[in-house]
């Protein structure tokens, strides 16, 4: 598995990523929201650095040009309800992508034994395309997993990518653990550990409530 870091270079995502964690900022949902969205089109243009290219003829008012465009059909997957704004940031970047979604939710047995349940998929046909699958946190992987063998219902990608926010150093082995094993992950940053309630940590607390308000 390939993993790609952002967080160990110095770029103004780190600035995006460092406002999402701050508790003096996470009142402002608006910004929030915007700041995940910032992140996601800086990710989709690094993650479009591993798309197969070729080249394409142009007119333009004076003369052909040649110009190297991306070859592959993607599907961009987001899981509901935290990966929306990510979402966006990617479709603003890949406009021409087809989209596909998930509902995936933790189903708790008590305060710290959980089932995660897939209520919810609507997507195209995924065979041979690339599979940019988005959400906000990876904390144990167990969603993201679920999400990708619901969404190979529609047909076997192939190339898949994840790409995250915040992932939990958990979720980076799982992930290399039950995906195939030429998968690629992106994040904004990578985390040491989840804690008894399986939230990252440091993290930032529950991105879905940061977003769009807290859930009964």
């Amino acid at each position: 598995m390939k993993i790609v870091d952002l967080s160990k270079n110095n770029t103004i995502l780190n600035k995006f990523v460092s406002e999402l964690r701050d508790v003096n900022v996470q009142g402002d949902s608006m910004r929030f929201r915007r700041n995940v969205e910032r992140i996601g089109e800086i990710m989709a243009y690094e993650i479009s650095k591993e798309l197969q290219y070729g080249t394409s003829t142009v007119k333009t008012p004076l003369a052909d040009s040649e110009q190297n465009v991306p070859l592959d059909k993607v599907v961009l997957a987001t899981i509901l309800r935290a990966g929306l704004p990510l979402h966006t940031g990617f479709h603003n970047i890949f406009d021409d992508a087809e989209n596909a979604f998930v509902s995936a939710y933790r189903e708790y047995i008590d305060e710290t034994h959980f089932d995660v349940k897939i209520e919810y998929l609507a997507a195209p046909r995924l065979e041979g395309k690339t599979l940019l699958l988005v959400d906000t946190m990876l904390a144990t992987g167990s969603s993201a997993e679920l999400s990708y063998k619901a969404l190979c219902t529609k047909g076997v990608p192939s190339k898949v990518i994840l790409a995250s926010v915040i992932a939990s150093q958990y979720a980076v082995e799982y992930v290399a653990n039950n995906f195939p094993e030429d998968v690629i992950l992106y994040c904004a940053a990578v985390d040491p550990q989840l804690n008894e309630h399986y939230y990252i940590v440091p993290g930032l607390g529950d991105a879905g409530d940061l977003c769009f308000g807290e859930k009964e």
